[in-house]
This record gives C-alpha cells, structure tokens and sequence, in this order.
C-alpha cells in the first residue's frame, strides 16, 4: 500500500495540470504530419494476435514474411501451430529473429487461446480478466497483451512501449522512470477526460496515436534524435539540452 501511494505522488508530481491538452496537441501535430497509419495490419484477430507475439524485438517487414510463410503452409491457425514440430514452427517463424524463443512462446499463447474456445469465447470476456488472462501466458508480456486488447479486441487499452517513454519524456511530460503501468494509466485517464470520448472513439485514438509514436519514434525520435525532422520540435525542450 505505501508502495502504491509513493507511485501515485510520484505521479502526480511528474504529470502537468495541462498534460492531457499537451497529450491532445501532440496528437494533432503528429496526425497532421504523418497521416492515418491504417494499424493493425492483419485480415483476422489471430492473425493480428500471431504479429503481436512474433514483433517482439524486430523489425515488422521480418514479421511480415514470417506471416507470409505461415500462410504459404497454411498454418495460420492456432491448432496447426500448435501440433506442428518445434523444428517446423521454428522454421516458418526464421524472418522474424529469435525464432526458437519465438516458436516456443507462439505455441504457448496458441495453446492458451484453444483452451479458452478462441476468439469467438474471448471476445466476451471483460478486458480486465483477458488482459490477465494474456498475461498469464509465458512469453506474453504487457506491451505484448495490449497490443492483442488493443488490435485485436479493440478495447480501449493504450500500448506503451520504448518510443512512448523516449518521446513524451524528453517533450517533459512524464518521468521516464515511471512504471509501465503508471504510464498506461496516464495516457489513458489524461486522453479519455481531455476528450470526453467514448469507447469506441477511445479505441480508434488509442490505435492511431499509438501507430504515430511508432513512426515518429522509429525515424525521427530516435536514440540520436533527427530533431530538425521533428514536427514536435517546437514543443520539446530536448534538443536544448543534448
């Protein structure tokens, strides 16, 4: 308890009274820049599901062929994957990196889903137990878990990942030692009061907006900034102090 209520102080003190019009602003910027990013890639939640697992530490075109070979094998499917020798799943999955660890953690959500009756079972259930639900599959952690809510599920869930922390701490609003946890609190609190949003808008905000930290931080906010490529610039206090 005084865990907790250290995190929440700790909060408060490192988020401004103006953060969700800054969180809004931010948005607008980069939606005006780059456009609609049309996220999640996929014709099929497993599909979308199978891309969460096999995106962990790669780049998305190596996921791509990956799919790609799944599909040629006609083994996008979690009972095919599931009975399919370590070896073989291991070899489809080669273009995405890792593909031992990859194989093993695909078979393991695979044969979580089937246990629990697939999409057409999970689709109902409330997203606090799926999210759990997820998260008690090995292999499948937090950033992981919210992408499927996310993407898949379309619950209004926002994804923090590496680029969410670089970006919106060197623009000072948050702390960029803040919990996952706390940060997904954040986005999520700060965007649904700064917009007054329901459900189904949170979610195509929270799709769109987290696709554009992607882009942003994958070619312009980098571990070395491209600060003069940066439409936050003006906003951002960084590139006076690196």
């Amino acid at each position: 308890m005084a865990a907790k209520n250290r995190e929440k102080k700790r909060q408060k003190k490192t988020i401004g009274r103006d953060a969700s019009l800054s969180l809004l602003q931010a948005y607008n910027i980069l939606f005006a820049r780059f456009g609609p990013q049309h996220w999640w890639p996929g014709d099929t939640p497993f599909e979308i599901m199978v891309g969460a697992v096999l995106t962990q530490n790669t780049a998305w075109t190596n996921v791509e062929k990956a799919i790609a070979n799944l599909q040629g094998a006609r083994a996008l499917d979690a009972a095919v994957i599931v009975s399919a020798s370590h070896e073989q799943l291991a070899g489809w999955l080669t273009p995405s990196g890792y593909f031992n660890i990859k194989a093993k953690r695909l078979k393991n959500f695979c044969a979580w889903y089937l246990e629990q009756g697939g999409c057409e079972a999970l689709r109902y259930w409330p997203t606090a137990r799926l999210r759990a639900g997820l998260l008690s599959v090995n292999g499948v952690g937090r950033e992981t878990a919210d992408d499927m809510l996310l993407y898949a599920f379309h619950r209004p869930v926002f994804v923090i990942d590496a680029y969410t922390r670089r970006i919106f701490s060197r623009l000072g609003l948050v702390d960029h030692d803040l919990s996952y946890e706390a940060l997904r609190r954040y986005f999520e609190e700060t965007l649904r009061a700064g917009t007054g949003a329901g459900r189904r808008r949170l979610v195509r905000l929270f799709n769109e907006y987290h696709a554009l930290i992607v882009v942003l931080g994958k070619d312009v906010c980098r571990k070395r900034p491209r600060c003069g490529a940066c439409p936050l610039a003006a906003q951002c206090s960084y590139p006076l102090e690196s």
